[in-house]
């Protein structure tokens, strides 16, 4: 009997073993990432989707405006400090990149805005995400003047080649970086 040999081939199943179990240990991983997300629900705007956290709640449309598709609001005390917003076909731009610079104007006057970078969204192969800060006004629900609030842009083109956006906003650690994260990474574009 070789010895050598057979301690060779130990180590080769031991290994092979081992990443067996890493591998079963990924797929665990993701089942627990998967199960995190229970609770999440999602706004449908006829050809976007987009999850939104528990505790939000989907708005009916003489809630949302007349330029958002579909949107959800978190509320406490009757101001709502969260709220995650689709807009779609909200410029003429013909690209995510012009689209993005219309999303940037549109930020309220004085927001800190933390640039513009091109990102994967299922759908399209045209999107960015922009980042920027502001100071709630105060009005409209929003919380008390003077709160810092944290905004999410994502902009991309269609499948009809029509800009979309979707709008995430909240007072400043309302959600946390995870939170948004999922947010940013579940919107599909579907037409």
């Amino acid at each position: 009997m070789d010895v050598k040999r057979v301690l060779r081939t130990l180590k080769g199943v031991g290994a092979g073993a081992l990443a067996a179990v890493l591998i079963a240990g990924c797929g665990s991983e993701k089942e627990a990432g998967s199960s995190a997300a229970e609770g999440w629900k999602a706004l449908d705007a006829q050809r976007l989707t987009v999850s939104y956290p528990p505790g939000f709640t989907e708005l009916g449309a003489a809630d949302r405006g007349s330029h958002t598709a579909a949107a959800a609001a978190l509320t406490e005390g009757g101001k709502t400090v969260g709220k995650v917003g689709v807009q779609i076909n909200f410029t003429t731009a013909t690209s995510a990149e012009m689209a993005a610079i219309g999303a940037e104007a549109s930020v309220q006057l004085g927001s800190t805005l933390g640039g513009q970078k091109k990102i994967d969204v299922r759908g399209t192969d045209d999107a960015r995400r922009v980042d920027y800060e502001f100071t709630s006004t105060g009005q409209q629900n929003t919380p008390s003047k003077g709160t810092r609030m944290t905004g999410v842009d994502i902009v991309g083109m269609d499948k009809k080649d029509e800009a979309f956006l979707v709008r995430i906003n909240a007072v400043k650690g309302k959600l946390s970086d995870a939170d948004i994260s999922k947010i940013v990474e579940s919107v599909r574009v579907t037409g």
